[in-house]
This record gives C-alpha cells, sequence and structure tokens, in this order.
C-alpha cells in the first residue's frame, strides 16, 4: 500500500457538532434571546448548526401557536379565512435571523476574496519552483530556495474545493521534478527526505494520543483531519525504505479513531432512539384520551389536565435523531391539535352547522326550480343528478325546515324527470318511424330497374340520395341501414358505367350540399382543412414509398417486394387523385 494510492478519505465538515442543549424545552422568548446571545458571543463561522436548530425549534412553536389561536378565533364564532394573527417575538426573531444571515454572507465573501488572493500566492510559488530547474546556482543555493518555496507554500493559506486538486497536483508535479533534479545531490535529498520522516514521526505520535480512550472521539475526528492535510500538503516524501511502514502506522491509527467515532456515534443513536420511544409513547397516550367519549365540562377539565402535563413531559425528554424529529413533531402537533379541536366542537353551537347546511339547500332548491322546465336535457339531466347527489351529502337542517325544503326540492326535481322521460318517449318512437321509413325505402330501392336513359337514371338516383337523407334528418337511424342504401346506390352507378372517381365524386357532391344546409357556418370551412391535410398526408406517404423503392439495387417488377411497393404507389396516387377531386369540388362550392 502505497500513501499516494491509499489515502484514506477524510472530508471537510464531515465531524458535526452534537449539541447538549435541548432546544425543545425554550419557549419562543428563550429562543429569541439564545439566537441573540449567539449572534453577539461567537464566530459567525462556528454557529451555523446551532442557528439551524434554534431557528426550526421556532418555527415548530410558532406554527403550534397559530394553530392554537386559530382554533379559538373559530371557536369564538370566527371565520376561518379572516383569522390574522402576529406576535411581536416572530418579528423580532427574524430581524435576528436576517442579521445572522447578513454577517455569514459577508463572511462568504471574505473567505471567498481570501482564495482568490492565496490562489495567487500558490500559483506564483509553483512558476518559482518550476524555474528552480533552470537555475545556474550553486545547488545548495537551489536547494535552499526550494525548502523557502515549501515554507512559503504551508503558509499560503486555504484555496476553494474546485481549485484545490489541479493546484496540488500541479505542485506536487513540480517538486517531484525538482527531486528528479537534484537526484545527483543525494547529501541534500537525504538531509530533506529525514526531516520529512521526523515530522511524518510526530504526526503518527500524535495519531496514538488521539486514539486513546480518554479522548473526544468527535474531537479527535477533527483533529485527525487536520493531520491528514498537514501529512499530505505540508510534508514531502521520505526515504523508500521508511515510505511503506511508516504510512502503514498512520493508515492503522486513522481507522481505530474511526471506529472509536463509530461506536460513540452508535450508542448515541441509542440514546436518540430511546427518547423518541418516549415521545412517541406520549403522542400515543394523547390520543388514546381523544378517543375518550366526553360528554360534561368536568370531564372535559380533567382530561385538557392529563394532556398538558404530557405535553410538559414531551418537552423535558432529550433530543432525537434529526432524521426522526421533523416527523415526531408534527405527529406531536397533530395529537394536540386533534384534542383541541374536539373540545372545542363539544363547546361549539351544533345550529352553527345545521344553520350552514340549510343554507346550502335552500340554494341547491332554487338551482332545482331554475331548472325544472329545461328542455337541454344532456346537461340538465347531469345537473340535476348531481345536485340529488350533493342534497344526499349535505347534512341535516333545522327540524322546522326539513320536510318544508324537501318537498320544493323534490317537486322540481320530478317536474324536470318527468319532462325528460316524456321527451325521450317521443325521441324514440320518432326515430322507430325514421327507421320503418328507411326499410321501405330500402325495399322499393332493391326492386328498381334501371332504364337506358343514363342522363335521367343518373338524376333519379341523385334524387334517391336527397330522399334519404331528408328521412334521416327526422331521426337518428342506425348506421347499418345507411350502409345497405349506399352499397344498393352504388351498384346502380355502376351499371350506368359510372367509373370509380365518378362515382366518388358524386358521393362526395352529395356530403357537400348536407353540409351546406347544415346550421353550422363553419362546416364547409372545416371540410376544406381536412380534406387539405389527406391529401398532404397522401402526398407524403407515396414519397416515403417512392424513397422506399430506391432502396432496391435492380428494380425488376418480377421481384414480389418491388410488385407490391408499385401497387401500392399506384393505389395511394389514384386516391390522392380521387382527394384532389374532392378538394376542386369543395371549391366550386364555397365560390
Amino acid at each position: 500500500m502505497s500513501e499516494e494510492k491509499n489515502t484514506l478519505p477524510i472530508e471537510e465538515n464531515i465531524f458535526e457538532e452534537v449539541s447538549s442543549v435541548n432546544y425543545e424545552t425554550m419557549s419562543l422568548e428563550t429562543l429569541t434571546n439564545e439566537l441573540r446571545n449567539l449572534l453577539q458571543t461567537d464566530k459567525i463561522q462556528t454557529i451555523r448548526k446551532p442557528v439551524e436548530a434554534i431557528r426550526e425549534e421556532f418555527d415548530r412553536k410558532y406554527e403550534a401557536l397559530l394553530e392554537e389561536k386559530k382554533e379559538e378565533y373559530i371557536a369564538e364564532g370566527g371565520l376561518e379565512y379572516e383569522f390574522e394573527y402576529e406576535s411581536p417575538l416572530y418579528k423580532e426573531f427574524y430581524v435576528l435571523f436576517s442579521q445572522y444571515r447578513d454577517k455569514r454572507n459577508q463572511y462568504h465573501k471574505e473567505i471567498e476574496k481570501a482564495h482568490k488572493e492565496n490562489l495567487e500566492k500558490r500559483k506564483t510559488i509553483i512558476e518559482e519552483l518550476k524555474n528552480l530547474i533552470n537555475t545556474e546556482e550553486h545547488i545548495g543555493t537551489t536547494f535552499k530556495q526550494f525548502q523557502q518555496l515549501q515554507e512559503r507554500w504551508r503558509k499560503a493559506g486555504a484555496v476553494a474545493n474546485t481549485d484545490y486538486e489541479d493546484l496540488w497536483n500541479t505542485y506536487r508535479h513540480h517538486v517531484e521534478n525538482f527531486y528528479d533534479y537534484i537526484h545527483l545531490s543525494k547529501d541534500l535529498r537525504d538531509i530533506d527526505f529525514k526531516r520529512n520522516l521526523e515530522e511524518k514521526q510526530k504526526i503518527i505520535q500524535r495519531a496514538e494520543e488521539l486514539a486513546r480512550d480518554n479522548v473526544d472521539a468527535l474531537i479527535a475526528s477533527r483533529e485527525l483531519q487536520v493531520l491528514h492535510r498537514v501529512w499530505k500538503e505540508e510534508i514531502g516524501p521520505v526515504d523508500k525504505e521508511y515510505r511503506e511502514p511508516i504510512w502503514q502506522r498512520f493508515s492503522e491509527l486513522t481507522k481505530q479513531i474511526h471506529d472509536k467515532r463509530q461506536y460513540y456515534l452508535k450508542n448515541l443513536d441509542k440514546v436518540y432512539e430511546e427518547n423518541a420511544n418516549k415521545k412517541q409513547d406520549i403522542i400515543r397516550q394523547i390520543i388514546a384520551i381523544t378517543e375518550k367519549e366526553a360528554t360534561s365540562h368536568n370531564v372535559w377539565k380533567q382530561l385538557s389536565d392529563q394532556v398538558d402535563e404530557l405535553r410538559q413531559a414531551f418537552i423535558n425528554i432529550g433530543k432525537v435523531s434529526q432524521q426522526q424529529s421533523d416527523e415526531i413533531w408534527k405527529s406531536f402537533n397533530v395529537a394536540l391539535r386533534t384534542f383541541n379541536k374536539k373540545k372545542n366542537q363539544f363547546y361549539k353551537d351544533l345550529k352553527k352547522e345545521q344553520q350552514e347546511n340549510l343554507t346550502k339547500k335552500l340554494a341547491l332548491v332554487e338551482i332545482a326550480k331554475a331548472n325544472q322546465n329545461s328542455t337541454d336535457w344532456e346537461a340538465t339531466t347531469v345537473l340535476m343528478k348531481n345536485i340529488q347527489k350533493e342534497w344526499k351529502e349535505i347534512g341535516s337542517v333545522p327540524l322546522r325546515n326539513t320536510e318544508k325544503i324537501w318537498k320544493e326540492f323534490k317537486k322540481a326535481c320530478d317536474t324536470y324527470f318527468n319532462s325528460f322521460a316524456e321527451a325521450k318517449k317521443i325521441k324514440k318512437n320518432k326515430e322507430n318511424d325514421v327507421l320503418e321509413q328507411k326499410k321501405e325505402f330500402l325495399d322499393k330501392l332493391k326492386e328498381y330497374k334501371l332504364s337506358d336513359d343514363r342522363e335521367k337514371e343518373l338524376e333519379n338516383l341523385q334524387h334517391f340520395v336527397h330522399q334519404w337523407n331528408d328521412l334521416d334528418t327526422k331521426g337518428h337511424s342506425k348506421k347499418t341501414i345507411d350502409i345497405k342504401f349506399h352499397k344498393i346506390i352504388d351498384a346502380l352507378y355502376k351499371k350506368l358505367n359510372f367509373g370509380k372517381q365518378e362515382i366518388e365524386i358524386i358521393k362526395y357532391n352529395n356530403k357537400l350540399e348536407r353540409l351546406m344546409n347544415d346550421d353550422d357556418e363553419n362546416s364547409l370551412n372545416n371540410e376544406v382543412q381536412f380534406v387539405k391535410r389527406r391529401i398532404d398526408e397522401i402526398k407524403l406517404e407515396v414519397l416515403q414509398l417512392e424513397n422506399n423503392l430506391a432502396f432496391f439495387a435492380n428494380i425488376d417488377e418480377k421481384n414480389p417486394l418491388v410488385r407490391d411497393v408499385i401497387k401500392n404507389i399506384n393505389h395511394q396516387k389514384e386516391t390522392l387523385k380521387t382527394w384532389e377531386n374532392k378538394l376542386r369540388e369543395l371549391k366550386q362550392h364555397l365560390l
């Protein structure tokens, strides 16, 4: 294992302070004072975690206070959407928090500036280091200059993490070049190796002290970070015979310190878990109290006292893990709010809810009356069914109003649905009449014999189509009978020697006449858009098929695949011709 390739991962800021302060026991006022004291007495870069913990606890308690004030306001007859409340402490706290944020931002700006200055210093050192191997001075003088550059490097200060890796690799590269440059001067190199060995032995000695049981695990872990940084950045290499053993020893001590920290955190997790279990037990007790049925003021007073005792006990319990903190606190607040809501509901007058229900049902009565004579069957039927469903979902109203409003509502609904049923019956009868007429018409058409007068027969067939379409306006007939009609008409056209294109245009003109007779003014314009889009689609399909055909190296029409593609191209072109003819007819109708 070499120290260059196997450095154990020591990350910045990986070790967090475990605060002994229990902010959950503090009031809003105490939390505000705690924040003020931190700002006045501590360095801004050291208080991020306690400030975050204080703010989190302040927000929790203030949210609970708002819920209590809102419930009191509603219990006294206020409306929820009109509720407003702000404690002077809230403004005072967030003025302090804003000061903290401003100071922290200023601190980061100063750090950024220092990083940039340090970066330039270190780049200058690297440039001077590069030039050492080109100097013509005595090797002893050059080596002394090298040592001075190393000392300046150690004192140059931190740089941004984004610059660190490249900068360090560049520095190490030129240090190694320098050692290669002076390899002939063994005495100087040995002196440097010896000094580096002594410095690394001092680090190992300190690591051995940190690994002892009487040293705080977190303090040891943080200092170990510093030792690794010094080992890597500030001390050069040692002679090969010592390099592996000395690194192996430092790695072993590093593992011991890590294991000690993990053991500490594991035991701390047990304490947190015990606290979490205690708090969850208190939450369950509050929920159990809430589920009890209280029917008198005295019983509610006793239950309230019990909940207050449990609430104080919850606050006095120590901290829990960060992962569980939010969930447990939310569960605690939910349990308290649920209890308070149930208690407040006991003292509320049920007449208020019944009066609200009466207002809702009277509104439904008015809707039913306003629509009882409507003939917009599709929309009104949905509306009437919805208000009937809503009526059932609304709770009770004052007894003196119950029968009266129900009779009004039912009468209006019955009036509409009776009319709707009658209209459906009439519509059904009309549709049956149209269907019977079409069946008779179809039977006559089947027996129709064509004469030799082609023009006259064309006129007759057009007349048949108009008659059929007129029947369709009286009711919605079944599509199957329409298909049978058009099959017979198409067969008659073919007997008159009309080509496929001609038949399509005749049928299309019939369709255009129907569109022109529609009430919809946009029907022809919509048809134009549809036909143009269809033409574009077919052209694209033909182009794609022709491109596919080009892939065949030798286009042999005997090839089944080639034959299918050509057949498809011809079919699409024929279809394109039909749609282009339709567009021409359509444009003439628009003139």
